[in-house]
Order: C-alpha cells, then sequence, then structure tokens
C-alpha cells in the first residue's frame, strides 16, 4: 500500500515538471514578444531626459539644503 502512494507522488512530480518548463519557456517567449513592441528611446533623447533628471535632482539637493540650513539657524537661535 506504501508503495503504491510513493508512486504515484513520483509520477506526480515527474508529469508537473515539463508544465512548469513549458510555463518558464511560455513566459520568456511573451517577455521577448513584448519587448520588440517597446518604442525605445534615441540616444538624443535619453541623453536629454538625463539632464533634465540631473538638474531637477540638483535643484531640489540645494533647496533642501538651504532649508534645513535656515531650519536648523532658527531652531539654534530659538533654544540658543
Amino acid at each position: 500500500m506504501a508503495d503504491l502512494k510513493n508512486q504515484k507522488i513520483v509520477k506526480t512530480e515527474v508529469k508537473q515538471q515539463p508544465k512548469k518548463v513549458g510555463k518558464l519557456r511560455k513566459w520568456w517567449n511573451e517577455t521577448l514578444g513584448e519587448l520588440k513592441k517597446v518604442v525605445w528611446p534615441t540616444r538624443e533623447d535619453a541623453w536629454r531626459m538625463t539632464k533634465i533628471v540631473l538638474v531637477v535632482v540638483f535643484a531640489m539637493a540645494a533647496f533642501l539644503g538651504i532649508i534645513d540650513f535656515a531650519f536648523s539657524k532658527l531652531i539654534g537661535a530659538l533654544l540658543g
């Protein structure tokens, strides 16, 4: 009786392995298909957007630095 249960388990595990491989292959093919549909930016567009991001990041860093400095001086003056 125990041998029958073990045999069924082994057969089930063997059957599930190809399903996993098939699902993985299907996922990979669908992923490649979606990547082929993507409209990638040109080198110039990518560089322009990168510059915009860098300018905004540095502007925000400067703004937050100034605010931090002002609040630290204000707190220092109030507690000081």
